[in-house]
């Protein structure tokens, strides 16, 4: 309190502006934090909210839906006539209760599924928060991030959706469950429930499948981890199907129960490197098992439908089977007459497919003898296909370019292709043969060899489009000719690949399904066609020419023929096993007929030396026989058709069949003939020693007669002689004759240089082609001139025979010297009659000589007659040789001066001699 005095003193203050109030903010932080407050409390609000919700909803399903822990629905497969062939439904399960579970198997699936299932009350957030970042990066529901009790849930009462709906009512569910059952009761009832592969549901009945176990406290810590392996993927893990990848899932799972202190670092180690072995179960005989699980595979691989999604839903699934037809197949597998003897520790298997390639329909499948539910598929197993390959890899894609036909000659000869030497399984080579011999008898080098002549890229390329999809680097080499592949060929495959060649070279994609539809009716999933064109129409015809000839007697496929028309191909791998070489791998036969195609293989699980093929190569096609005869039985027959707009073959000259060869001493030369095929024909004449191997690949003359001479022989060399016919019109080429085998004497050491005395031949020399006119000295009163020879044509086309003319006196035998003919280059020659020598005294007319002619380039046209015959007279005894002109030209080089006696045939083409 102030007093009087105080205020008196004060002095008043000097008259301001008055200030300016400040305004007001419209957003204090009081009122932020009053709006966080109230946020929060309706967030809290909400959440409880949607807590009482989940609760709510999450128990009003459980009740609801109580009955869900029954079997659901089973369902249905028919064929292709629509009858009834299968009921599938959930089967083999056996309930155990909590105390039956050892606690190693219930912590390697807590360590699999759900490592915080002890520490959430149904709903494990953290999880959930890692999906939801998954979901958001993928965009898209791919993290499911669901425990233990939310898979129970989802598989009790939910699909297989990934929809954040479906999520919430699980999660619902999920909590529910926690409410109303123990941490152990929701175990046991998951581990009951879930579904493990092969047919099994629950752990006890995975545990008698997979290892033949019934107490579940005797498994060992390998087949626990094996078994919770599974759930992720089912036909994936399940160690029957997939060993491999079942123990590569188990190694995770072991890695796991490491990592969380179940298991010590020693046992994971021992636990991971056990290899599976299945446990041999004596099981009731059903029909239509490998069908049925090709169905449950194709619904999964091409539908996204799940074997538990098809065992539960009450589908109805339309398929193409045709089931006579895998009846037979069936039987045939399991009639032991068709197979060898089982070996000590493993049973001889095989495998078969049919398709029809009309639309790719799979007719009838088996995947081995004793086949089992879920068992091995060996039809959708890789093999090596051997020879059967060479139709897709060789034949068909060679005749592709347009550059061969099915007559067409190919190289049958021991080759190396850097490094690379492959031999016919019987060491016989025959130099050429045909495609159609080559295919027909299954011979391996003309394969090899047309391989390398169309190159790998454009081969690969072809099986590629065919289906059969090859290592790009691993496969890059000419052994895939042979059927060596790196991961090899699957009957299913190789039936859909030729079933191109009976449909003009039109595949279609091998199915079983043709549609599905639930119970409501409405479709669920369906086939649609897929085809394309793999080879041109005349390809695929031809091809089925060569593969008739398979089947046909002679055909290392005669097996399969029957009373309908069969193309195919044989096809086997040998064994490499040391001291068993002789013995096989791999038997196939993929064949067709104008309905259906197929494939059958045979052969051992692993091959060993207790365990391989030693039955006829054969037994593929007599298994096709069987059950392709049987099964088309009451099916109308058809024929093969060729395709319009596409013209046959044409077929060359078979060949020469008469060839014979002499050695005329007297002209040191071997004179072949044969038998002539008609107008249009050539005759190509191959000619090696005995010591060399093969024949040439070039012929040492081609000519158009009949009727030649070699006088190119050397002494004490033995030749041998073939002749190849030649179409002119298409150049085609026919089958090699008979060969024909010629010794040649040694010679007797006399000198032709050096003439011969009184009362023989002289031999002149004429190198040049002159007219000869060398004078034989005589003994006697005087000197007989020779005959003259006649002349060889010229350059310029004309070859004349001169007119031999000779005079002489009485005397003692003289000695004449004929001359031999050299012809010329090139050139056309017309030979004329050479004219008679005039005669005085005793002497005796000379007999005729022969001018030489070597094979040349150049073409010739017979004169009349074609020699010069002169009758020059000798005083004495002495005769002489007059020249004799062949028609032709070429080239020459006279080997030795001798005068031969005279050779006739003439060749329009190249000069009868052969030299």
């Amino acid at each position: 309190m102030r007093g009087d005095g105080e205020l008196s003193t004060n002095k008043k203050a000097p008259a301001t502006k008055p200030k300016q109030k400040k305004k007001k903010s419209k957003f204090s932080a009081g009122k932020a934090v009053l709006f966080a407050f109230i946020a929060g409390l309706v967030a809290l609000i909400c959440a409880l909210g949607v807590y009482i919700f989940i609760i709510i909803n999450g128990n009003k399903i459980l009740k609801e839906n109580a009955d869900k822990l029954d079997m659901n629905e089973a369902s249905h497969v028919y064929d292709i006539s629509k009858n009834e062939v299968a009921v599938l439904a959930r089967e083999n399960r056996e309930v155990v209760k909590p105390e039956e579970i050892p606690l190693k198997l219930q912590q390697a699936f807590i360590a699999t599924e759900d490592r915080r299932f002890g520490q959430h009350s149904g709903i494990d957030f953290l999880g959930i928060g890692r999906a939801l970042v998954k979901d958001v990066v993928a965009r898209s529901a791919v993290e499911g991030g669901s425990t233990i009790t939310q898979q129970l849930a989802k598989n009790i009462f939910l699909n297989n959706n990934k929809t954040f709906f479906r999520k919430a009512t699980e999660m619902s569910i999920a909590v529910a469950l926690e409410d109303n059952f123990s941490k152990e009761e929701i175990l046991t009832m998951y581990l009951n429930r879930i579904f493990f592969g092969q047919n099994s549901f629950g752990i006890k009945a995975a545990a008698k499948k997979y290892f033949g176990v019934t107490d579940l406290n005797k498994l060992e810590t390998w087949q626990m981890a094996t078994l919770a392996a599974i759930p992720k993927a089912p036909s994936t893990y399940n160690p029957i199907s997939h060993p491999d990848k079942s123990k590569d899932r188990r190694a995770v799972v072991l890695k796991l129960m490491q990592d969380q202190g179940y298991i010590t670092d020693d046992e994971r180690v021992k636990a991971a490197a056990v290899d599976y072995v299945a446990p041999k179960t004596a099981t009731g005989k059903k029909d239509y098992l490998t069908y049925i699980d090709y169905v449950l595979e194709e619904a999964n691989d091409k539908y996204g439908l799940s074997e538990e999604d098809v065992l539960t839903n009450g589908y109805k699934i339309y398929t193409t089977m045709d089931a006579n037809a895998q009846k037979i197949m069936e039987q045939t597998f399991a009639n032991e007459k068709f197979f060898q003897k089982d070996g000590p520790e493993q049973k001889m298997q095989g495998a078969m497919a049919i398709v029809n390639h009309k639309d790719g329909g799979l007719v009838g499948i088996i995947g081995g003898r004793d086949y089992v539910e879920r068992g091995l598929n060996r039809a959708t197993i890789p093999q090596q296909p051997g020879s059967s390959f060479k139709p897709i890899i060789a034949y068909a894609p060679a005749l592709e370019t347009g550059n061969y036909t099915p007559y067409s000659m190919l190289q049958d000869k021991e080759m190396n292709y850097n490094g690379y030497t492959p031999r016919n399984y019987d060491g016989v080579y025959q130099g050429q043969v045909s495609m159609f011999d080559a295919v027909k008898k299954s011979i391996n080098a003309p394969a090899i060899w047309l391989l390398n002549e169309i190159g790998l890229t454009k081969a690969m390329q072809f099986s590629e489009n065919m289906g059969i999809p090859l290592d790009k680097t691993k496969d890059r080499n000419l052994a895939i000719a042979l059927g060596g592949l790196t991961k090899g060929a699957t009957p299913v495959q190789m039936a859909q690949a030729y079933g191109a060649f009976a449909n003009n070279g039109v595949m279609n994609s091998t199915h079983a399904i043709i549609q599905i539809v639930n119970d409501k009716g409405e479709q669920v999933a369906a086939y649609k066609p897929e085809q394309k064109t793999v080879m041109s129409p005349k390809t695929a015809w031809y091809m089925t020419l060569l593969m008739q000839g398979v089947v046909e007697p002679g055909g290392t496929g005669a097996a399969a023929r029957f009373d309908r028309p069969v193309a195919g191909k044989t096809g086997s791998t040998q064994n490499v096993i040391k001291g068993l070489e002789k013995y096989n791998r791999d038997l196939w036969f993929t064949g067709y007929t104008p309905e259906w195609s197929a494939a059958v293989w045979i052969g051992f699980d692993k091959p060993d030396a207790k365990h391989y093929v030693s039955m006829s190569s054969g037994a593929p096609a007599v298994i096709f026989k069987e059950v392709m005869s049987k099964a088309l039985a009451k099916t109308p027959m058809t024929q093969f058709t060729k395709p319009s707009g596409v013209a046959d073959p044409v077929q060359p000259p078979k060949g020469v069949t008469d060839l014979k060869a002499d050695y005329a001493k007297e002209t040191r030369a071997v004179v072949l003939k044969w038998s002539g095929m008609g107008e249009g024909m050539t005759y190509q004449i191959l000619r090696k020693e005995s010591t060399d191997k093969d024949f040439p690949n070039e012929p040492m003359l081609t000519t158009a007669v009949t009727e030649v001479r070699d006088i190119t022989v050397k002494p004490g060399v033995t030749y041998e002689y073939v002749v190849v016919p030649v179409n002119t019109n298409n150049n085609s080429t026919g089958d090699r004759s008979n060969a024909v085998s010629v010794a040649i004497p040694a010679d007797s050491g006399t000198d032709p240089l050096n003439p011969q005395q009184g009362g023989k031949p002289g031999n002149g020399t004429s190198p040049n082609g002159t007219n000869g006119g060398l004078n034989g000295s005589g003994n006697g009163a005087g000197t007989g001139n020779t005959g003259n020879t006649g002349t060889t044509g010229n350059p310029n086309g004309n070859l004349n025979g001169g007119t031999g003319t000779g005079s002489g006196t009485g005397g003692t035998s003289g000695t004449g010297t004929g001359g031999t003919t050299t012809p010329p280059n090139s050139g056309t020659g017309t030979g004329t009659t050479g004219t008679g020598g005039t005669t005085s005294g005793a002497g005796s007319t000379g007999t005729g000589g022969t001018g030489t002619v070597a094979p040349g380039a150049g073409t010739g046209t017979p004169a009349a007659g074609g020699t010069g015959s002169g009758g020059g007279s000798v005083t004495g005894g002495g005769t002489t040789a007059p020249g004799t002109d062949p028609a032709g030209a070429g080239t020459q080089t006279s080997p030795r001066k001798t005068t031969v006696p005279t050779e006739t045939g003439t060749d329009a083409a190249k000069p009868a001699g052969t030299r």
